[in-house]
């Protein structure tokens, strides 16, 4: 698996996850659970991982969704 995106926005998490899954591109949200040592203040950001063979897919689909710059 590879990093599309780093982000501490959730929304924008939950919008990559749902744009993903309308691919049919598996996804990974890692280090969803870090908050419990910020304090749950959002500071330390989730990594969307996802397969790397789908990686040029994924990131045409963020360039059509305008959310090109929130890639890695």
């Amino acid at each position: 698996m590879i990093e599309l995106l780093r982000t501490n926005d959730a929304v924008i998490i939950s919008f990559v996850e749902s744009l993903m899954r309308d691919a049919g591109i598996r996804c990974f949200v890692a280090d969803s659970n870090m908050s419990i040592l910020d304090g749950s203040v959002g500071i330390l950001p989730r990594r969307v991982m996802i397969d790397g063979e789908r990686a040029d897919e994924a990131r045409r689909i963020l360039t059509d969704a305008g959310i090109a710059n929130e890639m890695r």
